[in-house]
């Protein structure tokens, strides 16, 4: 008897913690965290807001006059050795989560835990796009040169790198296609701090629409018009 009713103390206290999550994220994704408006005369650069409706990714023009994304993320690290691309996505996860579930059939307990309590490594997914389509999970945001270079930094400083300040590429057959590959990154995944979090983080950093917290990619794109 006592085990049973410990049992469904347990139960109701996963259910109250799991609504006051899902919750949370709820209202504080809703709250912004824009400072100040940019205007149109500013804005210099495209980027995309991309999102496989469940991940983000920061989507960056190839090359600008600030960097080339290539001469940091090799397009020969990719199983494709094409060059010519206009568009480079980064996105920020668990590292076992990349590289073991391709697919959601592929999630094990395991992964899932380690990820959840934030104790496995992380790593940068780089992926290059040839072109950038607008739908209800892709959108166009323009941004003048101070806020591309805080992404820029943002991602960099998201980066493990070698002595020489060198990406460390992640020796791995788990891509997802031909023109990604994935990279060691610093930082914890968790529950509180997923790959949304990261994008969400990058965002608020250049002063650009989000939300104050949010570990679901709708707490972003519902700053650029999704659902509406």
């Amino acid at each position: 008897m006592r085990f049973i009713k410990m049992l469904l103390y347990f139960i109701a206290a996963l259910l109250l913690f799991i609504l006051l999550y899902f919750a949370l994220d709820a209202i504080l994704s809703r709250i912004p965290a824009l400072k100040k408006e940019i205007s149109d005369s500013q804005t210099k650069y495209t980027i995309y807001l991309l999102s496989n409706d469940v991940h983000t990714d920061l989507v960056l023009p190839v090359q600008t006059d600030i960097v080339d994304w290539r001469t940091i993320f090799p397009t020969e690290n990719n199983k494709s050795k094409e060059t010519n691309y206009a568009w480079v996505g980064i996105g920020w996860g668990d590292k076992g989560f990349y590289l073991n579930t391709p697919e959601w059939k592929d999630l094990t307990f395991k992964t899932a835990f380690v990820a959840v309590v934030g104790i496995g490594e992380t790593a940068l997914h780089v992926t290059y796009h040839p072109e950038m389509i607008e739908n209800n999970l892709c959108y166009k945001i323009e941004i003048d040169e101070e806020q591309y270079k805080i992404l820029m930094h943002y991602v960099l400083e998201s980066l493990e790198t070698k002595d020489d300040k060198e990406p460390i590429l992640i020796q791995t057959t788990a891509q997802y296609g031909n023109t990604d590959a994935f990279y060691e990154a610093l930082g914890s995944y968790s529950m509180l701090y997923s790959c949304n979090t990261w994008t969400n983080n990058a965002l608020k950093k250049a002063n650009l629409p989000s939300g104050i917290w949010t570990v679901f990619d709708k707490g972003i794109l519902r700053w650029y018009g999704y659902g509406k």
